[in-house]
């Protein structure tokens, strides 16, 4: 099989994969994870790992909305949370607002936020998302779901947009949500993991 065919197969699957995980998330909610191993399935599609029984996270990087560039390993140390967003997604819409009041609570906690915009064709209206929620933490811009494909079966995988994904400081996948989150929840999930120390 050619390079060429490959990458048609592959392109074919990724947009089944994307169009799925929009059908998903913008329905009533996602499940959580239950039936996989190495975590813990919660309420209302909340997960987490206890430490210890952490997969690594993948390796994300990329372009950044602002045209910099970024990887998820640049924040080894660091609480990261990452948010699998698109400005086309309602959800993605009502959590806004309390991610950045989250991210501006945490500041100073060794706790970065990145967003991954995704199936965005044009970033301008990604851009004009961020703007009119007032976001101020870096998102690497996806919009073919590449980097989403990157995370490994069985592991703490986004499944829909909105996904929420905290990674702790060794790089582990510690905890995600497959809804859109209020502040109160996305503070519960991360407080535990900002708290626990390095191994």
């Amino acid at each position: 099989m050619s390079g060429t065919n490959r990458r048609r197969i592959r392109l074919a699957a990724l947009l089944a994969a994307t169009a799925s995980l929009a059908l998903t998330a913008c329905s009533s909610g996602a499940s959580g994870g239950g039936g996989q191993t190495g975590f813990i399935a919660g309420k209302g599609g909340l997960d987490t790992a206890t430490a210890g029984h952490r997969k690594d996270a993948p390796a994300i990087s990329g372009t950044l909305l602002d045209g910099g560039k970024a990887a998820l390993a640049d924040y080894r140390g660091k609480v990261v949370v990452l948010n699998v967003w698109g400005s086309w997604c309602n959800p993605c819409r009502a959590e806004a607002k309390g991610l950045q009041e989250v991210a501006d609570k945490f500041k100073g906690q060794d706790v970065q936020f990145l967003g991954l915009n995704t199936r965005d064709p044009d970033p301008t209206n990604a851009i004009a998302f961020e703007k009119n929620f007032g976001i101020t933490y870096p998102s690497l811009y996806d919009p073919d779901g590449t980097q989403i494909l990157k995370f490994p079966k069985g592991s703490l995988n986004p499944q829909a947009i909105p996904s929420t994904i905290v990674v702790d400081r060794d790089g582990k996948l510690a905890a995600r949500s497959l809804r859109a989150l209020s502040a109160e929840d996305l503070e519960s999930l991360l407080k535990p993991i900002v708290a626990e120390k390095s191994q």
